[in-house]
């Protein structure tokens, strides 16, 4: 079962199951299906409740509707996350890329990307990548963090709004916008469509929970909640399994449009929510670098801490959001019209402690950063498991811009091992260094298993409907990691074989002959470090000026074949016995510098618009 999947799951089912938890804890804890209240009529006695009854035919009907108005609820915020992504990817991609040390834009940014994006964990299991990535530092994290927690409100504050009787008109304006043939219209109204689908799916979960408004053992339990410890702990529980705090609390807002939930039980849920949904960010950056596993570290302890802080006082905080909210005037345990502001009220105190969160903690993210560098600190990384990704995340998949840039990250360290891998080659000619050789075998395995999982990873971000700009940047991507496989299949098949012979016969190069194949060398390893500059910065000036290195390259490879002559005209014998290795080795560095050049070709071509090959070199080797 796939990660998305399983994540699909758990958000459909937990929140369901809290609901089924509190009514079968009801239907326990009293009479099953006995007589229950229900709210007397102005002017009756015998206390404010009176009887009715609950069938099992009714019961089932209420799961019914609770499954189907949550299903249409999650789906909803399904679709409203993905079509905002997917019309401000680049956006994204362009804030996260530019973020500077000033904290006041780096809490903006997070509260915009976690508008787009719908869920604060979302956004950081995003900063745990970019920063396992070191497309980031930790430290420019912080902000981004606080950010996203503000951002997180917005949607909730969204889902408060009473405009439940217009959903179904928001899903047909959404659905027609769907049909046009402009992609940006599309995602709008991909968009429209899922904020409907959440109003609608929130009508059919408040009107599915309204017989549970008469049913006693029911309201004890929610009565329960109001209890701080117990509602934190409920809400810390399952919002970890559901991974996402805005459903769970969509679920709060539900269960109070009837009624059902008072502030004062919602507070401690919220505070419990915020804790638990940081388990997103944890369990992302279980095997990550410490640098990247401080930021689910920080997202945690600042939830946890502004949990602690408010736990103590939810009756006050309480009583102030009613007295800053809409209807702060009705009482807040009376059950009878409360769902006319409660529902508002939640969503306010969720702004609220998310806001004070950020005004608490964002002065401080200096001391904090270093406190978590601390608590975790940098360590030498060694490599255990050549055979394994490092930035390729899946959970990014749905954002092709940032993903891409990850696929571009491991990209770029194939290319360290090629390097490494054409700088060993050598060692066993000049050298007779044999243990070079089994370096080499291994680098060339972990380059054909990182080339063919960024491969993988490549086609996948294709297939999310990507705009043809996404598109030509996944070309690229493939592209380069084509080439620099290229490059180590020449070492790997040309040149270790090579090496293999020459270690087993007792020869060696003249001095002249040796200074020409490690000046080559050299060079080899310049062309290839100037194409991952050119590929990690998009910079065409340098491949302009890659291309006339190469052509400087091919002259002096004539060059030297015209000295080695010489030197076997001569009669030097090194150079007689060493003839067919010297000019395989130059051959094939000459091969190596026409793949990196390859690169630089390729983006001029792509600058360009749309010329395929560059023509005014007919050296150009293709990507095989």
């Amino acid at each position: 079962m796939t990660h998305t999947m399983e994540q699909t799951i758990r958000r459909f089912l937990a929140p369901f199951l809290l609901l089924a938890a509190l009514a079968l804890a009801g239907f326990l804890g009293g009479a099953p299906l006995s007589p229950a209240p229900v709210l007397a009529a102005p002017g009756e006695t015998g206390g404010p409740l009176a009887s009715a009854a609950l069938s099992p035919r009714s019961v089932l009907i209420l799961v019914i509707n609770l499954l189907g108005g949550l299903g249409l609820f999650l789906y909803g915020l399904h679709l409203l996350s993905h079509g905002m992504k997917r019309a401000a990817g680049t956006w994204l991609r362009t804030i996260l890329g530019t973020i500077t040390n000033n904290r006041l834009i780096a809490v903006c940014a997070g509260a915009f990307v976690t508008v787009v994006i719908q869920s604060s964990s979302a956004t950081t299991v995003m900063l745990v990548s970019l920063v396992q990535a070191q497309m980031m530092s930790f430290a420019q994290t912080l902000g981004i963090i606080l950010g996203a927690d503000i951002g997180t409100t917005i949607t909730v504050q969204l889902i408060a709004f009473r405009i439940t009787d217009y959903a179904l008109l928001i899903v047909a304006a959404g659905a027609l916008l769907m049909l046009s043939s402009k992609n940006k219209v599309k995602d709008a109204g991909e968009t429209i469509l899922g904020a409907g689908l959440v109003f609608y799916g929130l009508y059919v979960m408040s009107r599915a929970v309204e017989p549970l408004t008469t049913y006693r053992p029911f309201l004890d339990v929610l009565l329960e909640l109001e209890h701080p410890l117990a509602g934190f702990a409920a809400g810390t529980l399952l919002t970890a399994v559901v991974q996402g705090s805005s459903a769970f609390i969509g679920i709060l807002i539900a269960l109070s449009l009837p009624g059902l939930l008072t502030l004062d039980a919602a507070i401690p849920l919220l505070l419990g929510a915020n804790v638990g949904t940081s388990v997103t960010a944890i369990l992302a950056a279980v095997n990550a670098r410490p640098e990247a596993k401080r930021v689910a570290l920080a997202h945690t302890m600042f939830k946890l801490a502004g949990a602690l802080i408010f736990i103590g006082w939810t009756g006050a905080f309480a009583d102030f959001i009613r007295w800053t909210s809409p209807g702060g005037g009705e009482a807040g345990h009376a059950l009878a019209g409360a769902g006319s502001s409660v529902p508002r009220q939640i969503a306010n105190a969720h702004t609220v402690f998310n806001l004070a969160l950020t005004a608490l903690f964002l002065p401080f993210t200096p001391l904090a950063a270093k406190l978590f560098a601390k608590i975790l600190p940098d360590k030498e990384e060694v490599e255990k498991e050549p055979f394994k990704t490092k930035y390729l995340n899946e959970s990014m998949i749905a954002t092709p811009a940032l993903a891409l840039n990850l696929a571009k990250q491991e990209v770029l360290r194939i290319g360290d091992i090629v390097i490494d891998t054409v700088e060993k080659i050598v060692k066993p000619f000049v050298d007779r260094d044999e243990t070079a050789l089994d370096e080499v075998e291994l680098n060339e395995r972990r380059i054909d298993f990182l080339t063919e999982k960024v491969s993988d990873y490549l086609r996948k971000i294709a297939r999310q409907e990507v705009a043809e700009k996404r598109v030509n940047e996944v070309f690229e991507v493939m592209y380069t990691a084509t080439e620099l496989e290229l490059m180590a299949d020449i070492v790997h098949k040309m040149l270790r074989p090579r090496a293999r012979e020459w270690l087993r016969r007792d020869l060696s190069f003249s001095d002249q002959g040796k200074a020409e194949i490690l000046d080559y060398h050299l060079r080899t390893l310049k062309q290839i470090s100037r194409a991952l500059e050119v590929f990690r910065d998009l910079n065409l000036e340098k491949a302009e000026a890659m291309k006339r290195k190469h052509r400087k390259y091919r002259s002096m490879e004539m060059d030297f074949m015209r000295t080695h002559y010489e030197r076997l005209r001569l009669d030097i014998p090194e150079s007689v016995a060493t003839t067919e290795v010297h000019q395989d080795l130059i051959e094939q560095f000459a091969r190596i510098t026409s793949h990196a050049t390859n690169i630089a070709r390729m983006f001029l071509a792509w600058s360009s618009r749309g010329n395929s090959s560059d023509g005014g070199d007919e050296n150009a080797v293709g990507p095989g």
